[in-house]
């Protein structure tokens, strides 16, 4: 099924960067919504792709733009929906852990076989610029810093030392305490799950992309996104999303293991501001026949914990509770050097924590009540990141 809105574009763009026709795959979905938004405020013209599963959108959201309801894995539809198109800017994913390995099919079909069918589209239609919505799962853990050993990789930590609560990793060739750092790209990659698995094959089929027909492509790896529209009563929900559903019913949010995790956490107005940075810029910045990963995070670190009670004092709610539970396989710090994004694309996060928290915290529900209980509630609730469904980013 095909449907076409209108629209159109909004101010005039400055002298040294021409207007784009930008096809944005999943662009009803959360961030994707924010990323047509600036693209018209630059001046661009956004195309927007999307699935519209009832899963991210229980009711069908209003998009910006001229818009084409159809999956990302449909190649007569994105072969259509590239026509006359300058760049694509690639948010259509599932994401999440889901429930066990017996997902691994559907994480796959739609991330790695919707975003192979989408490049060779775009082989097909001579669409040169590519936009890709990474991830900073890719890195499984992140940087730490041992004492005596220098930079070291921890591995999954075992479930006896989180069951008694002993939730920092250790150095592994001495069993000191580590002290934690800001991830670079550079860093080696170690995706500890399936969706983490087919964000890192998106970069690798994007790379083989722009080797095969001199393509530019750019991977934001975007840390934990916040902000308004995100999902609140869906299995995409994050975990800022969790802790104010709670706060809005009243009840205390629930914090996994010490509260001590950290996290990079980046406004969804950053991140659109990231991508049209990109889009405008990736075609000087990056070399033909690569593609290059940028972090696109805050550079401010906080916890998990820190960023519940900051969610609760703003809103005026009970205190977080710190139960100690836990779960298997989440990482315990993951934070952003994004120094490479700012020295080459000049792009900063300018939504500061307390600012973007605060008004996350006292802004009207994306969608109903949000005294309704959510179904997933405490699926995110260790602060793992993102969310979104095949054809719509949450």
């Amino acid at each position: 099924m095909t449907e076409r809105r209108g629209g159109g574009l909004r101010r005039p763009l400055g002298p040294s960067v021409a207007p784009m026709r930008v096809l944005v795959t999943g662009g009803a979905g959360f961030i994707g919504s924010h990323i047509v938004t600036a693209l018209i405020d630059h001046g661009h013209e956004p195309v927007v792709l999307d699935a519209l599963l009832p899963a991210a959108h229980p009711t069908p959201p209003t998009v910006d733009g001229e818009w084409i309801h159809a999956d990302v894995r449909d190649r007569e539809a994105v072969v259509a929906a590239l026509r006359g198109v300058d760049a694509v800017c690639h948010q259509a994913a599932m994401v999440g852990l889901g429930k066990d390995f017996a997902d691994a099919p559907a994480y796959v079909g739609c991330n790695d076989l919707g975003t192979a069918v989408l490049l060779a589209a775009m082989a097909e239609r001579g669409v040169r610029q590519l936009v890709l919505a990474g991830s900073m799962v890719v890195y499984g853990e992140g940087r730490y810093d041992c004492p005596r050993h220098g930079r070291v990789r921890p591995g999954p930590r075992a479930e006896a030392d989180l069951a008694a609560g002993r939730f920092d990793p250790r150095c592994p060739e001495c069993g000191t305490s580590l002290r934690p750092g800001k991830v670079e790209e550079d860093a080696p990659v170690d995706p500890r799950n399936v969706y983490a698995t087919t964000k890192l094959a998106q970069e690798h089929l994007a790379a083989a992309w722009a080797r095969s027909v001199g393509g530019h492509a750019v991977s934001l790896r975007y840390h934990n996104v916040y902000g308004p529209g995100m999902p609140r009563d869906t299995p995409y929900a994050g975990v800022a999303s969790f802790f104010r559903s709670a706060l809005a019913r009243g009840e205390a949010p629930t914090v996994f293991e010490d509260g001590g995790q950290r996290r990079d956490f980046v406004h969804v107005r950053d991140v659109a501001a990231a991508n049209v940075a990109a889009l405008e810029a990736a075609a000087q910045v990056v070399a033909p026949s690569t593609l290059t990963a940028y972090n696109t995070g805050s550079d401010d670190p906080h916890t998990v914990g820190e960023m519940a009670a900051a969610l609760a004092t703003a809103f005026g709610g009970p205190a977080p509770v710190v139960t100690g539970g836990y779960r298997l396989g989440d990482v315990r710090h993951i934070t952003a050097s994004s120094r490479r994004i700012r020295e080459a694309l000049g792009w900063r996060a300018a939504i500061s924590f307390t600012e973007g928290m605060t008004a996350f915290a006292r802004a009207p529900s994306a969608r109903g009540s949000e005294a309704e209980e959510s179904e997933a509630e405490g699926a995110e609730a260790a602060g793992t990141g993102l969310a979104g469904a095949c054809g719509g980013r949450g």
